[in-house]
């Protein structure tokens, strides 16, 4: 089989630590809830996502 899609499913802003998780139902990023609480950050913020370069979207199957 060949190389396999990958999808970043979490995402955390690098400014104000928002945190939001990727919903396949809706289709669209959410913001996470951790230990009780929304992780909605800085409303004013223009986030800078943790998802840069390094991410590689495809990896080889076995």
């Amino acid at each position: 089989m060949g190389p396999q899609l990958r999808r970043p499913t979490r995402r955390e802003c690098e400014r104000c630590g928002r945190i939001e998780r990727w919903d396949d139902e809706e289709a669209t990023w959410k913001i996470a809830t951790e230990d009780g609480e929304k992780r909605v950050g800085n409303p004013y913020c223009i986030h800078e996502w943790d998802i840069n370069g390094r991410f590689v979207p495809f990896e080889q199957s076995a």
